[in-house]
């Protein structure tokens, strides 16, 4: 059996869980001997620089994309040209830029990519469409998520292939639209999910909103939970003197980091944790910087600019020390999310959580007993939720080694690798 995976790529800027859910799962279906290929879309697939082979091109290059889309004369530039924008360095380098990664300004492209065959990108699937007829002949195609569901119905019929497609979070892009153009995308992506043989979600919670949002029937939806690699992951200390709480994933206020930074300064204000520090780390893209820089001096106004720090780099090597060095960690995404592979993270390092009662979080953290849940989602609440922990060290240590227990039994790559080939075979 011969498996494609198409995967959209971040460029390696900041945290993202679907990359890094998708990189990580190839690489562990091929350990368990099974033909599977990377296809990556827009951008270079991750920060982890062996994670995209060379000989692979990289179809509906972001910045040609971008060019043919916004100048109906690009279409004239020389092939020398179009190639260039498509090598990696120049899609890194796009990667960091605003507008690259958010749905502002590329809704009209948004939605030509769900109509596919019909839509203006109808060339760039084609080629694609022949690339995995000549080099691959794939028997199962997964796509990474909803948002790519154009390319369904094309792949269907020329390469008699059956589809997968993973659903994440698909709001977090279209969330950002305006109402008017959210409910043309909805409806276009329920319209083309019929093309697909099996969903995959990655919770309980995200099977129920993608029932309602795509009308999927129940049976097309499976529940395969994501998983990570264990491998290196070291119990963190949990240190007290001072106290860290760290934040992983990507720094923007649509994941909750001002929420985060208000806590952190009620928290200081405490006459308790005088020393408490905070850790930041999962990268941030051109439109984030201006949004870091005013808590950085939200907090300086507090007088507390040496007490946060920012980590650079997030690959595996270097998240593995950052969640060494943390206490608790926190990511308080205001609507939640389906998942967020950062709970798992943490815990595989025996750091327990505090997340909302929103989206998947309440799921995951009844699962694994590794932390708690607090409401609403305000400054003011995640501070007391924190401070609740903060003041019982013995409890922070037990969450932890019942999180990291649960993590290794049910969250660990392998379960998750074995789970989707099943999938794949009963298809």
């Amino acid at each position: 059996m011969k498996i494609v995976h198409i995967i959209p790529g971040s460029g390696g800027s900041f945290y993202c869980q679907n990359c890094m859910r998708d990189n990580d799962l190839v690489k562990s279906l091929m350990a368990l001997g099974h033909e599977i290929h990377m296809v990556p879309m827009y951008l270079p697939l991750s920060i982890e620089k062996n994670d995209q082979p060379d000989d692979i091109p990289i179809f509906y290059g972001a910045i040609n994309m971008y060019l043919k889309d916004k100048l109906p004369s690009y279409r004239f530039a020389p092939n020398w040209m179009k190639k260039l924008f498509d090598s990696q360095p120049f899609l890194r380098f796009a990667a960091k830029k605003s507008g690259s990664t958010r749905a502002s300004g590329l809704e009209e492209m948004t939605i030509s990519m769900l109509k596919g065959e019909e839509g203006r990108q109808a060339a760039e699937l084609k080629h694609l469409v022949g690339y995995l007829a000549q080099e691959i002949k794939p028997d199962i195609i997964h796509l990474s998520n909803a948002l790519l569901l154009g390319l369904a119905r094309r792949m269907k019929i020329e390469l008699n292939a059956k589809i997968v497609c993973s659903l994440q979070d698909e709001n977090e892009w279209i969330d950002l639209m305006t109402a008017d153009y959210q409910a043309i995308v909805w409806a276009l992506m329920a319209e083309r999910a019929v093309d697909v043989d099996m969903f995959v979600s990655p919770s309980k919670f995200y099977f129920g909103k993608s029932m309602d949002y795509l009308k999927i029937p129940p049976e097309k939806i499976s529940v395969v939970y994501n998983g990570i690699n264990p491998e290196g992951y070291e119990f963190s200390s949990l240190p007290f003197e001072p106290p860290v709480i760290g934040y992983l994933c990507r720094m923007s206020e649509y994941f909750g980091l001002g929420i985060l930074v208000d806590a952190f300064i009620l928290l200081k204000q405490d006459s308790r944790f005088p020393g408490l520090k905070l850790y930041l780390t999962g990268g941030y893209t051109g439109d984030d910087k201006i949004f870091v820089k005013k808590m950085l001096k939200k907090a300086a106004d507090f007088g507390f600019e040496n007490d946060i720090r920012i980590f650079e780099e997030f690959d595996k090597k270097s998240k593995i020390q950052f969640l060494k060095s943390l206490t608790l960690l926190s990511v308080p995404v205001p609507g939640g999310e389906a998942f967020g592979a950062y709970q798992v993270e943490a815990l595989a390092a025996g750091v327990p959580i505090v997340q909302p009662n929103v989206g998947g979080f309440p799921e995951f953290i009844e699962t694994t007993g590794g932390g708690i849940i607090y409401e609403p989602n305000d400054g003011e609440n995640l501070a007391k939720a924190l401070a609740s922990l903060l003041t019982q060290p013995d409890r922070i240590r037990k969450l932890g080694e019942n999180g990291r227990k649960i993590v290794l039994e049910k969250y660990s790559l392998s379960i998750m690798a074995k789970n989707m080939m099943k999938l794949y075979e009963e298809l």
